[in-house]
């Protein structure tokens, strides 16, 4: 069967922007026949699914080397569809490494397909290299940072900020105004919420320490209670490992946990900025490999002065945050403790985020790349 459209998305973010984006794009045209790879939410919404999401995740430069076989394969199957089923246009979700060889294989095998990525690359950390290449193998790039688009030459790519997705996902959200009862949590306790990460490596990399140094600063602040944010049901006997006596909040609940939150500790990823759009004072966490610091550092020369992605758009640390080798135990005690300690610094932190939100704007990310997609449809 023909369709209109091919998409792709290789991870859980991907997924989530990708179920919105098929929302938009079926309101816009209820017709709309697409085909593509994508994950449980992009197939609830009634995407025709080739290879399922869950077949590309992977972490971590090792991680990736050793992928590389599979995902390959994966790779020739999916250009050799889009060659022979000639849909109107491709849209790729983040997932850059494959999804810009993917553009530019179509590119070079001279296919009809409109080549439309969302969600730039961090081009401005890895290097502009990528940018002369990009402008190459794409016709549209659909952007969800302010900055992005003046790194690119308006001459040779069409480049859109559409505005960035958290923004309408938490301004529409339906907070459940009785959540705490279902997990005994009083509204008027303190909360320091964790949120260990949507990946069992990260998970098992950064939640033992998360816990422990949450426990210490209980210790010091007894009506200050723990609660966890498990990303994932099926994460949640990892996390009773390590915290079985503690609250974990289900996967449907993490707004509302983050909206009742008096700090957090996080690792590092859209979460940050999740809690960032909700002013919560926030410590980031990154656990890494040292294969992986040492190949990031030296051979694909990523060396910015922060990985948060709140503190790469404030241009300054909003969050402190503590990456590889700088995560230890007593340094993020103090940072934990002093959004305790100091109001001063907690207040701070707060005003540094309402002025982030602003700085992203108003605009509905998903409706804006919608309606730029079906008019490249058209």
């Amino acid at each position: 069967m023909s369709y209109d459209l091919f998409i792709f998305a290789g991870e859980v973010s991907g997924d989530l922007h990708g179920e919105k984006l098929l929302k938009e794009l079926y309101a816009l045209n209820p017709k709309l026949k697409v085909k593509g790879v994508g994950g449980p939410k992009m197939r609830a919404v009634g995407m025709e699914c080739m290879i399922p999401m869950e077949e590309f995740q992977v972490m971590g430069f090792i991680d990736i080397l050793s992928s590389l076989p599979k995902l390959y394969k994966k790779f020739k199957i999916i250009k050799d569809e889009i060659l022979k089923s000639h849909p109107k246009s491709v849209v790729t979700i983040d997932y850059p490494g494959f999804n810009l060889r993917m553009a530019k294989a179509l590119s070079k095998k001279g296919s009809s397909a409109k080549r439309i990525h969302y969600i730039c690359p961090t081009v401005w950390a890895w290097g502009k290299g990528r940018i002369p290449k990009m402008e190459r193998s794409l016709d549209q790039l659909l952007t969800i940072l302010p900055f992005e688009p003046n790194l690119f030459s308006k001459n040779r790519l069409d480049t859109t900020y559409v505005g960035h997705p958290l923004v309408s996902r938490i301004k529409n959200h339906c907070y459940d105004p009785h959540w705490g009862k279902e997990y005994g949590i009083e509204s008027e306790k303190q909360i320091l919420s964790i949120f260990p990460g949507s990946r069992e490596k990260e998970l098992r990399r950064n939640f033992p320490l998360q816990v422990k140094v949450a426990r210490e600063i209980q210790k010091e602040h007894p009506d200050l209670i723990v609660v966890i944010s498990c990303s994932d049901e099926k994460f949640l006997p990892l996390l009773k490992e390590e915290a079985e006596d503690l609250t974990i909040v289900k996967p449907k609940h993490p707004y509302e946990l983050m909206r009742a939150s008096h700090l957090a500790i996080a690792t590092s990823g859209t979460v940050t900025l999740e809690l960032a759009l909700h002013h919560i004072p926030t410590v980031v966490t990154f656990a890494i490999n040292p294969l992986d610091v040492f190949i990031a550092q030296n051979i694909f020369r990523i060396n910015l002065p922060h990985f948060a992605l709140p503190n790469i758009l404030h241009e300054g640390e909003l969050f402190p945050e503590f990456f590889g080798p700088n995560l230890k135990e007593k340094a993020l005690y103090h940072k934990v403790q002093e959004f305790m300690l100091s109001e001063y610094v907690r207040s701070s932190c707060i005003e540094k985020c309402k002025k982030l939100k602003d700085f992203l704007g108003k605009k509905d990310a998903s409706k804006e790349a919608a309606r730029a997609i079906i008019e490249s449809l058209n």
